[in-house]
Order: C-alpha cells, then structure tokens, then sequence
C-alpha cells in the first residue's frame, strides 16, 4: 500500500446517516394545532392568516440561525469610550438587533395598546401571545426589553401627562438601536429596575434615594439587578419623601447629556444570554415621578402582571419547542429496527409531554382571554388577579424538567450546544425566578384570595361548571377549597396552587379539546402524576392522536 493510499484510508470519514434533519423552515403556527386551536377558542381566529406568516418567518432557518448567533457572541459594556469619557453602552452582536427588530416590527412590545395607552381590546392579548410564544422557541432573550415595554404601559398609565408624551414612540412599530435621547427616535424600548442586593422580594427595603429637584427628582441609590441597560428608559423605585415611589429614568436627560445611570458590569448569567442584565449606581440621575409619591409599589404592579403572564407564555414556547424538536428527531431517528417514535416507551414519554404542552398552551391562551375582558367582566377580571401567579407557577415550574426529558429524547445530541436545547435549558429557570418565586407565586394567590373573597368563589364556581364530569375534578376542587381555608393555609399553599392550576389547565383544555381535557385530568386530577414523563397508561389511539396534533 503507498502512502498515500494509507492516509486515504486511515483518515476517510465515515457516511453520516441515521440523523434528524434540522427543524427549521416550517411554519411556527400551521404545525401547531393545539396552538391554533387554542388560539381560535379565545377569540383569535380573525388573526390566522397574520399569525401564519408571523410562524413561517420565525420558523425560517435564517431566523434560527440569528438566534444561535446572538447567543454565541454576548453583549459587552462599553464604559468608557476612546478619549475616556464616560459612556455605559451595551454592545450588541448584530443578530440582535435583527431579532429585536423582526419582534417589533411585528407589534410584540406594543400591540395590546391603541396610540393613546389604552387596552387594544378585542383579542390583542391573545393574538400577542400567540407570537410571543413561537418567537420564544427561536430565541427568548431578547424577549426580555420587548416584555417589558410592552408592560410599561400600564404602569405609565399613573401619569397621564408621561405617558401621553412617550406613548406616539412606543407605539410605533419600529426598533431604533441607536443610542440618542428617546423623543428624537423612530422607536423606543423602556426596562425596569427594582431589586436591590439588600432584599429582592422585599422591594419595601430598597434604599435608592429620590429628591425632589423642580418638577423632576435626582435619584441616587443602587440596583443589583436590572435587565435590558440598553433601554431608552427604566421604571425605577426609589424612596421619596412619601415613601416608595414609581420613577421614569430615561437615558438622556432633558437638554440632551447622559443621565448617571452608571453600570457596574453586566452579570453573568446561566441562560438568557442574548439578553444584557446589569448591576447599576445611579448618581444623582434625572427622573420623572410616576404616580403618586409612596404608592411605587401600587404604580409597578400593573406592569409585573403582564410581565408574568409573558413568563408563562414564554415557558410553554420552550416545552413546545423542546417537544417539536424530541418528537422530529425521533421520526427520522432508527433504533433496534424500527423509529424512535414507533417505539412503545418512546410513545409514551412524547404523548405524556404532548399532553403537558396542550394544557399548558390552552391554559395560557385562556388567561390572556381574561386580560383581553378584565376591562369590561368583573368576573374575568378576577380570574386575571387570581390565576396570573398560579399559572405563572405550575407552567415555569414545569419547564426545565420538562426541557431535560426533550434533551433526552435526543439523546447527546441534545446535550451538545449545536442544538437548540441546551439553549432552551439555561433559559428555562429563569422565567420562575423573574418577577416574583414559586413561593411569592403562592403568597399573591393567598392574598387575592383573601382580598376579594365573593369574586374569587365565583372564579372558582366558573371553574368547577367548567370541569363539571371530567376525572378527579369535583375531588380538586373540593380540595382546593378547603386547602386555602385552613389556618396554617400558606404552610399547603404550594400543593393548592398546583391543584388550582391543573384545575384551570384542565377547564382551559375542555374549551379547546375535551376528549384530551379529560385525558389530562384522568392522569392529573385524579391520580397523582408520575415524576418522570411517560408514565401514565394512554391508549394506542389517544397516544397516536396526540402526536399528530403536535406535529403533522
């Protein structure tokens, strides 16, 4: 043999077969029937054929591919620039700005309000989170500025005057990089800022300082956590003469120089990489009062509501994804001679996680619905105060265990950082941890409860007529109410807000598809699920059905 024969042959490589094409280039939405069908059941159904382009761009490979690319190259402060002078930018790969740039466009940071600030009514909320949800199982960082613009809003709202003068930028469906004062922009993006290192939960221990100066305040303090620094401006809380109060902070001041807003580093994250998040001194920076002094706290939680139901919404798009991605792999994947997906305990495991998502996404659909009627249904405005933190607690909870069985289906390919998974993965924890725990999840349903006792037993008598003949539903509720009426209700609080959570998931469901709403409650209500996905007893039928729905 010559030599050159033998490097040929020692170093050959082998033929790839026995692998899954990659998912992408598929419509986000028409794949989707448990979304479609979830979508139309709340009202949405005028918006299929915007919702279908919005899945055939997202779905695209080039939009995956702006995605991994804004993951693998991160955001860097900027402190400084060449001649020393101080600056605090964020610079951002490209990609990014693609990505943030298609979500605006798409009307993701904006599209719940009319010009003027006020709800958009109709189903906006709905077909909103019909988009944020597929854009979430692309890429979910940059998710994060658009959220948060989208709720300032309602915050804003406290300040007629602010939010009249802010609202013709926001509401303008266009992403303006640039770093310039907010009023000369096509667009704008707006962040928040709260936590302190001293006490995250507890926002009543935050030490920022506000003085008045003139009509605005100069704010001096710190915050250990603020998201998305490349904003236009910040809802901030800061202590003022009355007590805790709501700022807008932008990043210029009024005759055009850089407010102090100081970052210290952008921290370092396990997920939502894409995303920058900061730790930031503010010093003797210019804000504008939002609301009235000492009633901060009143003032931002009309902005923390919409941003957890952008959680949950955000984490049923990770386990649809994951679910998409374990479900592709395994129909091209062959095993022992046959599929993966013709597998019996393969089967299984994907129509139990099949299951989960259906729920999770009509559940989800459902409480945007109410977002969409709480302006004008007493009832569906209870149901929003009440349920928004039980199902921000059952759906992010579930995702990352959810998103390791996905990986699994995957094999090492799963694990490996050219997939989209791992990536999934890191993202997962972070909507439970944002805006509020499980645990501060379970104390604001607690207090709902306890604050509007006669429209919480009407939320729970729709629910209940709702669920009326499906397993174990009559036992939940039951359940449920005794669990919150006991003395010692916050020590069982986390297994009652589960129950009451699988309990809308199921009357969600039932709305949507009843035959897999009972499905669910057989394997949910009335028996104790399995730790580990897959181990439930469906029928051949209702197994095959169920996939099918997932993926056609």
């Amino acid at each position: 043999m010559t030599q050159a024969s033998f490097s040929q042959a020692s170093f050959a490589t082998h033929e790839v077969f026995n692998q899954s094409p990659p998912f992408e280039d598929v419509d986000l939405f028409a794949v989707d029937r448990p979304l479609v069908e979830a979508v139309a059941a709340n009202g949405g159904a005028p918006a299929q054929t915007e919702l279908a382009e919005f899945g055939q761009h997202w779905g695209s490979a080039a939009m995956a591919a702006r995605g991994r690319i804004a993951n693998e190259n991160t955001p860097k402060l900027r402190t400084f620039d060449s001649r020393g002078v101080r600056r605090d930018e964020v610079e951002f790969h490209p990609a990014y700005h693609e990505v943030m740039a298609r979500s605006a466009h798409a009307g993701i940071h904006n599209s719940t309000w009319t010009v003027d600030g006020k709800p958009a009514g109709g189903a906006a909320e709905v077909v909103r989170a019909a988009k944020f949800y597929m854009a979430s199982q692309v890429e979910t960082g940059h998710l994060c500025p658009i959220t948060m613009t989208r709720a300032s809003v309602a915050a804003l709202a406290a300040q007629p005057d602010l939010l009249a003068k802010v609202m013709p930028v926001i509401a303008a469906r266009a992403y303006d990089p640039t770093f310039a004062p907010w009023p000369t922009k096509r667009g704008m993006t707006l962040g928040m800022g709260m936590t302190e290192k001293q006490g995250g939960t507890d926002v009543r221990s935050n030490m920022t300082r506000a003085e008045r100066d003139g009509d605005a305040y100069r704010i001096t303090g710190h915050k250990w956590f603020m998201s998305a620094p490349m904003c236009d401006a910040f809802l901030v809380l800061a202590q003022a003469d009355e007590g805790l109060t709501c700022f807008f902070m932008p990043r210029f001041r009024p005759d055009g120089s850089i407010n102090a807003i100081q970052f210290q580093r952008l921290k370092d994250k396990l997920g939502n990489r894409s995303n920058a998040s900061s730790e930031v001194e503010f010093v003797g920076a210019y804000g504008v009062r939002v609301g009235d002094e000492g009633k901060g706290i009143r003032t931002i939680i009309q902005m923390v509501q919409l941003t957890r139901q952008d959680c949950a919404t955000a984490s049923a798009g990770l386990m649809r994804s994951g679910l998409a991605h374990a479900l592709h792999h395994s129909r091209h994947r062959s095993v022992f001679q046959k599929h993966l997906a013709d597998q019996p305990l393969m089967q299984a495991v994907l129509s139990d996680m099949a299951l989960h998502v259906e729920a999770s996404i009509a559940l989800v659909m459902r409480l945007c619905r109410s977002f969409d009627q709480a302006p004008h249904d007493p009832i569906e405005a209870a149901y929003m105060r009440l349920l928004t933190p039980a199902i921000k607690y059952w759906v992010c909870k579930s995702a990352p265990g959810f998103l390791y069985e996905a990986m699994e289906c995957l094999g090492g390919n799963g694990y490996v950082e050219e997939g989209i998974l791992a990536r999934h993965y890191r993202e997962s924890p972070v909507n439970a941890i944002w805006e509020g725990s499980g645990n501060v999840m379970c104390l604001d349903v607690l207090r709902a409860l306890s604050r509007e006792v006669e429209a919480a037993r009407a939320v729970m008598q729709a629910l209940a007529g709702e669920t009326s003949g499906l397993s174990g539903a009559g036992d939940a509720v039951t359940f449920i109410g005794k669990a919150f009426r006991r003395p010692d209700s916050e020590r069982v609080a986390r297994l009652a807000v589960e129950k009451l959570a699988l309990l809308a998931a199921a009357a969600a469901l039932n709305k949507v598809s009843p035959h897999h709403a009972e499905l669910f409650a057989r394997t949910r209500l009335a028996q104790t699920h399995g730790s580990m996905y897959g181990a439930v007893d469906l029928a051949t039928g209702d197994i095959r059905g169920l996939l099918d729905r997932t993926l056609p």
